[in-house]
């Protein structure tokens, strides 16, 4: 057995089981909500979600060969970890501060997408950390936008819906702050290299994002979901639209590029979250869904090429153009609108 397996073995079955007991002992002392309320979301809703965080996330990380059953598979285990440990800070910050307990349904959901953040930041990572590096990185991201989710909604009276998609900008940027401690692998390496299936595998996470994201847009909203969800469908057909037109006006040969495709599609559902139940015309949302795209494309070739290395970041996955920028679009946005 190599060493790397020994320490392996020694270090990460034992952080886990650590962690594990510690949530058991908390969630009896301090977990109690699971009672008999109405709750205000649906479990297919909850489904949907799931299965965006879990399926897409995990299949849209897997575009490195070396990487993509870890991606898979450390993407689970960070997740069932994070959600745990983000229900816990929940109910300590609900016990705290003396407020009305929410339903078990309401929580675990918000829980799930609150992972979405650590998620992101894992892109930006991939194949620097190792996996005891990932569960600590994750136990201390959840908390941080825990706490930042309740400084929204307690202090600066922010709601949920909005509060939430602050996962996208958070994440983005938390993980490339994180990457800054490591060194970038050189671009040879088998590090960053992929094959036909493991991008045809990536590209399934993206389908499954793509068709599950107007649920994540309107599962928190408290009125107006069905406006949420037209208006999150019509950005990401746009954005995807426009990736492949400008993929195809962007390279050499004119051929569409599955890296483009990979990123921009999403950037509508992403650019929209923050208005998506106040845009009132349709042709609002397909706008931003239009620039959304075209910045995800542009800082692809731009930032990779002038800016990363003047900072010496190495995003592993382009989560600062696929989720950073258009989310920054979308505050953007939101401020536009709340102003008019």
């Amino acid at each position: 057995m190599s060493s790397n397996y020994q320490n392996f073995r020694k270090s990460v079955p034992w952080l886990i089981i650590f962690l594990e007991a510690v949530f058991i002992i908390l969630f009896a002392i301090f977990f109690s909500c699971c009672v008999a309320q109405e709750s205000e979301i649906f479990y297919p809703v909850f489904q949907d979600v799931n299965h965006m965080v879990i399926f897409g996330f995990g299949f849209f990380l897997m575009f490195l060969k070396r990487y993509g059953f870890s991606s898979v598979g450390f993407n689970l285990l960070i997740f069932v970890l994070g959600v745990q440990c983000s229900m816990l800070i929940d109910s300590i910050l609900f016990y705290i501060l003396e407020l009305k307990i929410q339903e078990c349904l309401n929580s675990i959901t918000e829980s799930a997408m609150s992972m979405t953040a650590v998620l992101i930041s894992t892109g930006a990572v991939l194949g620097k950390m190792n996996p005891v590096q990932l569960i600590l990185m994750t136990v201390v991201e959840i908390t941080a936008f825990c706490i930042s989710r309740f400084i929204n909604k307690i202090i600066l009276k922010v709601t949920d819906s909005i509060s939430m998609m602050h996962v996208h900008p958070f994440g983005a940027y938390f993980g490339l702050a994180a990457s800054l401690a490591f060194s970038e692998p050189s671009p040879r390496s088998e590090k960053n290299a992929s094959t036909p299936t493991s991008n045809l595998f990536s590209m399934l996470g993206t389908l499954f994002l793509w068709v599950f994201w107007p649920s994540f847009n309107s599962v928190l909203a408290e009125s107006n979901k069905n406006t949420a969800f037209y208006n999150t469908y019509f950005a990401l057909a746009v954005s995807a639209v426009t990736a492949f037109l400008l993929s195809s006006l962007t390279t050499k040969d004119g051929k569409f590029r599955m890296s483009h495709i990979h990123s921009a599609a999403l950037a509508g559902g992403i650019a929209v979250g923050y208005t998506a139940q106040s845009i009132e015309y349709p042709w609002i949302a397909m706008i931003l869904g239009l620039l959304a795209s075209v910045i995800t494309i542009l800082g692809s070739c731009c930032l990779q090429r002038c800016l990363n290395p003047a900072l010496k970041l190495h995003d592993t996955s382009g989560v600062h153009f696929t989720f950073g920028l258009p989310a920054v679009l979308g505050v953007l946005a939101q401020v536009v609108l709340f102003v008019i």
